[in-house]
């Protein structure tokens, strides 16, 4: 590589993009971007590492840049993509860009499923830096541990979230498959993603190219408790196999069990043996089986104690039941869930990690292309056995037909007379002041911003006071 080859990344302000561009600037590249929605916080981080940002022009390609790294939220129409293609410059995607200037040399820990990807790569990444290994990651989150969701780090490891999603316009393969796994965990696997896969087979054969890439001195850490896995796993797989699962799986070499409801106090066992018993800030049984992955994911170096105390100094992530604020001993909880799954185990964690006989408001933004279909509707009403409120804001359609879309009404319906679809967060936000009190726990399920509801209702609160 010539010095300061010059990079400039399209769509540079989307979380993942602007992981990739602290990556490419760590590993001494020359860094520029475009973006349409140029605004704190991602502007003022990109501008924190001295990478200027432009609104999309074909002049920002003047002089050519050695390569153009195209984001996976760009289409065809883009002026900067058809000035890149017309003038016939050098382009990649993301994760090819990571797979090919920042992997090498590197033993890639991939992390893939349908849910705890984020987890389960922060927990690793931080294990693996208590133990002195200074990793690097590409994580989809903030570890707080960290405060960053990426870095090159210098030591031999790097992790990854695999996620299933497409890479490109250009290129529609799962982007996990071009992060070179060496120790791969498989989490678990379910129908999500509606927009890119039609069903659960064409989601289970991506999983299954990507087994294909694991080499067979690597490592494949699989839930046995998901018969999904074990399913794409039957199609052949070239790699020794680690499986993991609930206590009383008797072929899996790793087991767990959760000692309190909550999932904050939990034993791990190897081949039968207690090997870890430890306490933790995080809550829900589904983090618990997470924990589990990493233990078995463990490089041989590492002894249980070592494990152990990562994982009680373990601060968790950012946007994963992260404490917001409290108003008039109120709290209001920020979580990412927004998938049938996810949100059965976050509201059931979180009734069982309440200190008070409050109630639990679950706020739900039907926000992701699958939450905003009807590819869950007959799921979701089973999902809030322990909220004592639930609170759907309206579907926005975003480019599906009324038929296509998640009916609220029906799902509030089937959940019971203590469920409610509102039409904005004004509406949703005196609702909640008018029937909560204190020692009631507000936790708010949305991928998004949710039109800052979050700070909007404690300042609500706090005016009621």
């Amino acid at each position: 590589m010539k010095e300061k080859q010059h990079i400039h990344i399209l769509g540079i302000c989307g979380t993942a993009m602007a992981a990739i561009a602290s990556l490419a600037k760590e590993a001494g590249f020359d860094v520029t971007g475009s973006d349409s929605g140029i605004y704190p916080p991602m502007s003022d981080y990109l501008e924190s590492l001295s990478i200027p940002v432009q609104p999309f022009s074909e002049e920002n390609l003047d002089p050519a840049p050695d390569i153009v790294i195209i984001g996976n939220a760009m289409s065809r129409g883009n002026v900067e993509v058809e000035t890149t293609l017309n003038r016939g410059l050098s382009y990649l995607s993301g994760p090819e860009f990571i797979g090919k200037y920042i992997l090498p040399n590197r033993h890639a820990i991939v992390v893939a499923g349908t849910h705890g990807k984020t987890t389960t790569s922060s927990i690793m990444a931080h294990l693996l830096e208590e133990a002195g290994f200074n990793p690097g990651f590409m994580i989809g989150g903030i570890p707080e541990n960290f405060g960053g969701g990426a870095r090159a780090g210098v030591g031999e490891y790097f992790v990854l979230e695999g996620d299933e999603y497409d890479t490109a316009f250009f290129d529609k393969r799962s982007k996990f498959l071009h992060y070179r796994a060496r120790t791969l965990i498989l989490n678990n696997l379910e129908y999500d993603h509606a927009d890119i896969f039609p069903d659960l087979e064409a989601i289970k054969t991506q999983f299954h190219h990507l087994i294909r890439t694991i080499p067979e001195s690597g490592n494949i850490i699989v839930n046995g408790d998901d018969p999904n896995l074990i399913d794409v796993l039957s199609r052949g797989s070239w790699t020794p196999l680690t499986f993991f699962a609930r206590l009383g799986h008797e072929s899996a070499q790793w087991q767990w069990e959760s000692i309190t409801p909550d999932g904050s106090h939990f034993r791990l066992y190897q081949h039968g043996k207690c090997v870890i018993e430890a306490r933790w800030q995080m809550i829900g049984i589904h983090n618990v089986a997470n924990a589990c992955a990493v233990a078995a994911a463990t490089i041989p170096d590492i002894d249980m104690s070592t494990i152990k105390d990562a994982f009680e100094s373990f601060s968790g992530i950012r946007r994963r039941m992260t404490l917001v604020g409290e108003a008039g001993g109120i709290r209001v909880f920020d979580d990412f869930a927004h998938h049938p799954t996810a949100i059965t185990g976050m509201v059931s964690a979180a009734k069982h990690a309440m200190k008070t006989d409050g109630k639990l408001w679950v706020i739900v933004e039907p926000r992701s292309n699958t939450m905003r279909s009807k590819v869950h509707q007959d799921r979701l009403p089973r999902c809030f056995d322990d909220a004592d409120r639930v609170i759907f804001a309206s579907t926005p359609e975003r480019n599906l037909q009324p038929h296509e879309l998640l009916d609220t009404e029906q799902v509030c319906s089937l959940i019971g007379d203590h469920a409610v679809v509102l039409p904005d967060v004004a509406s949703i936000i005196e609702y909640v002041v008018s029937d909560s009190m204190s020692g009631d726990d507000l936790l708010i399920l949305s991928n998004g911003a949710f039109g800052g509801i979050h700070q909007k209702l404690l300042q609500r609160l706090m005016k009621n006071l």
